[in-house]
């Protein structure tokens, strides 16, 4: 086929709506959206229908873009107040875990590799490379698979996860540019350089980060367009102005848009729920793009040659590395209970990122750089048919799963900046249930709005009876 503009729109126009479509399946059978989106991929690709698809520096390119998009709305949804109770667990998570992940991981990989019967010797820092493409667990993953399947969790381990994914893939993407420096040129890399490198990736992230952030916030605060909707777009091309401005003064990009999400996305603005619609359809759209170029990327039949190797190696990763690392960084919670530590061990999935990441060592002609790419790209779809398939019917059996949560954005109503009142949903527990709305206690400056019963919203009075599942939509004057 010879690509033209029209051939490249309709191409890639039938397979976002084969992905959109394939959400559906998703939905009934419980098979997480991005391993269909990777699977519509490879059937498209060069061993499936005949689609040639081999620009790696494109396809990180988009794969760029996409995190930068994904982390920022994962951060736009990161409510401070959730996650500061699970801060210095998220926080030790993604970094001394990514690390650790990583060390017990390149240790076993070296070790597999030196075996005689097997065709392909590693040496140890290429061992470490590979084990650093995959260390962090992936925030496009989890955000999805968390959010989709609505799995509201005790113990504030569903902010804690998000926390981890969000802010976990700076000390991933400089372990793996620090070994690929140090493969390619070892007597230019020293322990000082690489601790100074990853002191200003974080410090200029963050500090970016915030002022990006903050800017944000101040700009559409001050700032009046006569057309509502260029508020979004406003929004997003901050975003790639954060995420590059970041990366050209050295800083993590990734760790910047992350930070800015959040800090934009815990302030009040004028046109939230705009914004929020806006970013979510292009987080959506973004996703599907990511992991169909990642899907057209990847060779079947040259995977399926280490594909042994490579099961080997993720098993060894859900089962011993990421669990030790866990416990290893959340020993000091004793207050955690063991089942949720294992839980968090298990939300340890491959996706996207590790594809990424692993285009690196391609792009840069590291030795054995097209095996490790099909390796990482075997686990991922290991990792998200047994884990990403899973996670669900772990958080029952382990009792972790709060099934009297409320899921956010149940109402999708919003206060504006003026009004000096929050909003907040609750069920109705069995202990309320047949009263009348006039028998609850509520305190002064306290109503409840709406009542969401079924599929049906309820403008409530004081004789309203409420039953066992209602949703409550409350008003709360601020103090």
């Amino acid at each position: 086929m010879n690509f033209t503009m029209e051939n490249i729109l309709f191409l890639g126009s039938v397979l976002i709506f084969f992905s959109i479509l394939m959400t559906k399946a998703s939905t009934k059978f419980g098979i997480p959206t991005l391993l269909l989106f990777l699977f519509l991929g490879m059937l498209f690709g060069s061993d499936g229908l005949g689609l040639h698809f081999y620009n790696v520096e494109q396809a990180q390119f988009i794969g760029i873009i996409a995190l930068s998009i994904i982390l920022f709305t994962g951060g736009m949804d990161t409510k401070i107040k959730q996650i500061r109770p699970v801060l210095a667990q998220g926080l030790l998570l993604s970094t001394f875990g990514v690390v650790l992940t990583t060390f017990f991981t390149g240790l076993f990989i070296y070790c597999l590799f030196q075996l005689d019967f097997i065709p392909m010797t590693l040496t140890l820092p290429t061992s470490f490379l590979l084990a650093a493409t995959m260390s962090s667990t992936d925030s496009a993953s989890v955000f999805s698979l968390l959010r989709s399947q609505n799995l509201e969790l005790k113990d504030n381990l569903r902010p804690m996860l998000e926390l981890e994914s969000g802010s976990n893939d700076p000390v991933a993407y400089m372990l793996t540019i620090v070994l690929i420096q140090y493969i390619a040129y070892p007597d230019t890399v020293s322990g000082v350089n690489v601790l100074v490198q990853f002191a200003v990736q974080f410090l200029v992230g963050m500090g970016f980060g915030g002022l990006c952030g903050f800017g944000m916030v101040r700009l559409l605060s001050c700032i009046n367009l006569k057309n509502a909707m260029l508020y979004p777009l406003l929004v997003l091309v901050t975003v790639f102005i954060t995420s590059t401005a970041t990366v050209y003064f050295n800083g993590n990009g990734y760790l910047a848009v992350y930070i800015a999400g959040i800090i934009f996305g815990n302030t009040k603005n004028r046109f939230r729920r705009e914004i929020n619609t806006f970013m979510d359809g292009f987080t959506w759209l973004f996703q599907i793009v990511m992991f169909l170029v990642l899907g057209l990327l990847v060779n079947p039949h040259e995977m399926w040659q280490v594909a042994v190797f490579a099961l080997i190696i993720g098993l060894f990763m859900m089962f011993v590395s990421r669990p030790v690392s866990v416990f290893l960084c959340l020993l000091p919670f004793r207050k955690m209970s063991r089942k949720a530590k294992l839980f968090v061990s298990w939300v340890g999935l491959r996706g996207a990122v590790p594809i990424i990441f692993a285009t690196y060592p391609l792009v840069a002609g590291v030795d054995y750089s097209n095996q490790l790419f099909n390796m990482v790209f075997f686990i991922t779809l290991v990792s998200l048919v047994l884990q990403g398939m899973t996670i669900s019917k772990t958080a029952i059996s382990f009792g972790l799963k709060d099934e009297n949560a409320v899921p956010q954005k149940s109402f999708d109503v919003e206060l504006s900046d003026d009004i000096n009142s929050v909003l907040r949903e609750e069920y109705v527990q069995s202990d309320t249930a047949g009263k009348t709305l006039s028998e609850l206690r509520m305190e002064q400056g306290t109503l409840v709005m709406l009542i969401k019963r079924n599929m049906k919203y309820i403008i409530p009075n004081g004789s309203t009876i409420l039953l066992e599942g209602d949703k409550l939509l409350i008003i709360e004057e601020t103090k």
